[in-house]
Formats: C-alpha cells, sequence, structure tokens
C-alpha cells in the first residue's frame, strides 16, 4: 500500500465501466412524445391539385346500371338499357341490391346532373355500396382540358 507524507494510505478509485444510460432514456421518452403528437399532424391538410384531362371512355362488355341524378336531386334508375324510371333512395337501393347480387359483374354508375347537390350524389354512392354493390363509378360528358 501506498502512503504519502502524512502517513495516510492513499486509495486508488477504481474506473468505473458502466454508462448512465438515465439522460439517454430521458431524452429518448422527450423525443417519442414529440413524434407521438406531431405524426398525425403530417398527414392532415395535404394540399393538391387533381389533373384535368379529356378520359378516354371505359369499354364496357355488359351493359351498365346508371343511377341518375337530377338538379333537385331525384333519383332514376336504367337497367341496361330499359326505360329510365323515377325511385325512392329505399326503392333504388331493394333493386339495384337484387340485380346485383344475380349479376355481380355488371358495372355501376352514377351519372349526377352538374347543378346537382354534390351531397345527394355521395349520399347515393353510399346507398348503392350498402345495397352490396362492390364498385360505383362516376359519369361525365367528355370536355376540353384545361390549358395551363
Amino acid at each position: 500500500m501506498a502512503h504519502n507524507a502524512a502517513g495516510r494510505r492513499i486509495r486508488k478509485r477504481r474506473l468505473k465501466a458502466d454508462i448512465n444510460v438515465v439522460p439517454y432514456i430521458d431524452v429518448m421518452l422527450v423525443l417519442l412524445i414529440i413524434f407521438m403528437v406531431t405524426a398525425p399532424l403530417l398527414n392532415l391538410g395535404v394540399d393538391i391539385e387533381l389533373p384535368q384531362t379529356n378520359a378516354k371512355p371505359i369499354e364496357q362488355k355488359k351493359e351498365p346500371v346508371v343511377v341518375s341524378v337530377d338538379p333537385e336531386g331525384h333519383l332514376f334508375l336504367t337497367l341496361q338499357g330499359a326505360e329510365q324510371e323515377a325511385l325512392s333512395a329505399e326503392q333504388l337501393s331493394a333493386k339495384v341490391g337484387a340485380f346485383v347480387q344475380s349479376n355481380p359483374d355488371v358495372p355501376v354508375f352514377i351519372q349526377g346532373d352538374r347543378k346537382a347537390n354534390y351531397e345527394v350524389v355521395i349520399d347515393a354512392m353510399v346507398l348503392l355500396q350498402n345495397a352490396g354493390v362492390p364498385k360505383v363509378g362516376l359519369m361525365s360528358q367528355p370536355g376540353e382540358a384545361i390549358q395551363r
């Protein structure tokens, strides 16, 4: 053992080989909370501008089922080339549901008037999906592409 001039023992300090991880854990938890709060905010409010073009018509093997919405919000049904008939929402749902169940591959489209309320067109889409229609398409008139 080593002694100093006063006769006291000198202790050699042992080196500590451990890493103190408590500050790192604190930093990690703070970062975790920050990312948990900000991650949902990153997906909200994304502004996109969809392209405007002339779409080519879809070629169908079967005659489609067409649900029309007039400017007043009334619903009309045309089943594979038959006469167009005015129906209530319940009648439309029952008729289209039964027809699509017997013909599952038939295409179903909604033809909304340009002056029709957008909410009525969306309600018609939801009505058709609740009736068992797997895919609903929207019809439009061909027009000129917007020049930029």
